[in-house]
């Protein structure tokens, strides 16, 4: 043992004789707590520091459609050509797509797993495809040979599509029934003015096939959403002559769709930041405003870079709009599509106010938004997400418009920008959402509509329910009592506290910007978010990870005591929960002066508890653990110590 060492142990020997008799160093420790809890080495596709690797790749989906809605029989018909590139590294036999329309049969595997009862995810049984006409080709060769089982499809190639680049397209006819009960996604509704189509999930779509499982190809059940490549969609919708169509996308022909007057509004409010109606309320029906009189009207649509798209039609539309101001000084547009019935200031009419201020807010705080326009249309849909377009309810009013709006157009970032796997990782998106939605009420209109995410101890009855089920758990068998607070609130809480309570504003800010420009229209994984996060914002979380979104378990940071030790203080904390956190205390001292103490998460690595000493020349009144009651502590009674004893002041 060196001189040094000596010294040293002396020293600690000292200290642990004058101090309270317990306050030596514990001598089991938590490490485990704090280890890697999963496979994060990096590769060639993904690196270790949460980026694509040197040979990332994804492959590439472009869609030509043309359908018409039949609003009689309430029948969609149409082709798709799919124009497929394979940039893995291995040559595909096959591809595997989705006729996600099949759910709205009575032998699919949806329908056989949803409850007597029913839930939310309840939907018609008198759909599902006919597809006719299926050619799949690569390069001189052709094939028509699929396997239809449920809501997936099997394609195969008479040669196989070549790695690295390789095209195959793809065409079909299709046609199905319009379901009325959507699983709240998509559907009719018939309002007195008309029925309202919103179509979503309407055509024949390419499965992922991606570095991780290869093939994603989870059957269309109810809870778990949608996983797309990226590509082009060209589509034409062709509907009677008195409907307006809305679509993802830019109009592409709105010369020959709309009236010169509805166009010269259309122009108008691309220029105003306030709402212009397109058509007016009491002009629903008006023939002068419909470009012909008679017959159909095909509808066209552009989008590129989009993982989907979706379109409503209506002859019951009012339609209004206004400009969307991004920081790099695009503009895009905000519009609303909406029943009479839907109407108010109080509802509807604010509706595309509420669009503009939350498109503007994301782009300017996180990522700007890509596309020409942001849709909201009022349907019998509580609340779905597709790029560029929403489907809210049509009775939606005041904070609940403003909250379903600024949460479905948040998806717009995830996962429609941030092209996560919904149907695996619903907590990617809804509640990386959910947080981002916190920060937008907070900024609308000064606050006009309270956030539930800065009140998270009114949740604490969730993380003591015995029936909790982890982050984690699949969506689709998840307690649906518990599928709100798993991928949308507890997810969320954690990145609050990751900016609020551990990181803090500018870190975390930093790391979650370049998170979303560093995975903008690819595919990341879990361990891409963790890896990335930590490798920006400089801090191993681990311990956060496994704790928060890895398991039940809850925070219970407490105080045990506070002592007077040699003109000094001696604040001793305990974790007495599952999750070791850093400690933010706050200290009153009795002249009424008080100050923040902070210690840092790894005072637990040692042991569940902790003695600080806190040196001042004042007395200490009382400690409050948590001041500003950011942690969803279970339990509150230990928060705080009062003062006991002492009188005076040093």
């Amino acid at each position: 043992m060196n001189y040094f060492s000596r010294i040293s142990v002396g020293l600690v020997g000292a200290i642990m004789y004058v101090l309270p008799s317990n306050a030596q160093e514990v001598i089991t420790n938590n490490q485990e707590d704090f280890n890697p809890f999963t496979y994060r080495q990096g590769n060639n596709f993904r690196s270790a520091s949460g980026k694509p690797g040197p040979e990332y790749w994804q492959n590439a989906a472009d869609y030509v459609i043309e359908a018409s809605l039949n609003d009689v029989e309430h029948t969609i018909t149409g082709k798709i050509t799919l124009t497929y590139t394979n940039n893995s590294p291995e040559d595909l036999e096959f591809i595997w797509m989705y006729l996600e329309q099949n759910r709205f049969k009575p032998d699919s595997r949806g329908y056989l797993t949803t409850p007597i009862q029913g839930n939310r995810y309840n939907g018609d049984v008198e759909g599902g495809y006919e597809i006719t006409g299926l050619v799949a080709k690569v390069d001189r060769s052709t094939s028509t040979k699929h396997l239809i089982e449920d809501t997936r499809m099997q394609v195969f190639f008479e040669q196989p599509v070549k790695a690295k680049g390789g095209k195959a397209t793809v065409s079909m006819n299709f046609k199905y029934k319009i379901p009325v009960e959507g699983m709240d996604r998509m559907g009719r509704l018939d309002v007195n003015d008309g029925a309202i189509y919103a179509m979503a999930q309407w055509f024949p779509q390419v499965a992922v096939f991606d570095d991780v499982v290869g093939w994603n190809v989870e059957p269309y059940l109810g809870a778990g959403e949608f996983y797309y490549d990226y590509g082009t969609f060209d589509y034409k919708i062709t509907v009677p002559y008195n409907h307006i169509v809305v679509g993802s996308g830019e109009l592409q022909n709105p010369g020959e769709v709309l009236s010169p007057t509805v166009k010269q509004r259309m122009d108008q409010a691309s220029k105003s930041d306030a709402t212009v109606y397109l058509i007016k309320p009491e002009e629903v029906g008006n023939p002068s405003l419909f470009a012909k009189k008679s017959g159909t009207q095909t509808w066209h649509f552009k989008i590129e870079n989009s993982r989907d798209v979706a379109f409503s039609s209506s002859k019951a539309f009012i339609w209004d709009a206004a400009r969307i101001n991004l920081p790099s000084g695009k503009k895009t547009m905000a519009q609303s599509a909406y029943p009479r019935e839907s109407d108010g200031i109080d509802a509807w009419t604010r509706s595309t106010e509420y669009s503009k201020a939350s498109i503007e807010h994301y782009s300017e705080k996180w990522f700007e938004y890509p596309w020409p326009v942001a849709i909201n249309v009022a349907a019998d849909i509580g609340g779905m997400e597709y790029p560029g377009l929403n489907f809210c309810s049509w009775k939606s009013k005041g904070a609940a418009l403003w909250g379903v709006t600024d949460h479905e157009f948040g998806h717009n970032w995830f996962p429609m920008i941030v092209g996560t796997n919904e149907r695996r990782y619903a907590w990617m998106d809804e509640g990386f959402n959910t947080f981002i939605n916190h920060y937008s009420t907070l900024a609308f209109n000064n606050g006009e509509y309270p956030s539930r995410l800065n009140r998270t101890r009114n949740m604490t009855g969730w993380f003591t329910n015995p029936n909790r089920e982890g982050i984690d758990t699949y969506p689709d068998v998840a307690n649906l009592q518990n599928l709100g607070m798993i991928a949308y609130y507890k997810p969320a809480i954690g990145l609050f506290l990751l900016r609020e309570y551990i990181l803090g504003e500018e870190r975390f800010d930093n790391a979650f910007r370049s998170y979303i420009k560093t995975w903008a229209y690819k595919h990341p994984q879990p361990n891409d978010f963790f890896n990335h996060m930590e490798n920006v914002a400089g801090e191993n979380l681990d311990w956060f990870w496994k704790g928060w979104f890895y398991g039940t378990g809850n925070i219970d940071l407490a105080i045990e005591n506070v002592e007077e030790f040699q003109g000094d203080f001696v604040i001793s904390v305990s974790n007495a929960g599952d999750i070791p956190m850093p400690v933010v205390m706050k200290v009153t001292y009795k002249d009424g002066s008080d100050e923040e103490v902070r210690l840092p998460v790894e005072i637990w690595q040692r042991g569940d508890t902790w003695k600080h000493l806190l040196r001042t020349d004042k007395v200490v009144q009382s400690v409050t653990i948590d001041p500003e009651k950011v942690l969803p502590d279970v339990n509150a009674t230990n928060d705080t110590w009062p003062v006991q004893g002492r009188e005076g002041s040093k």
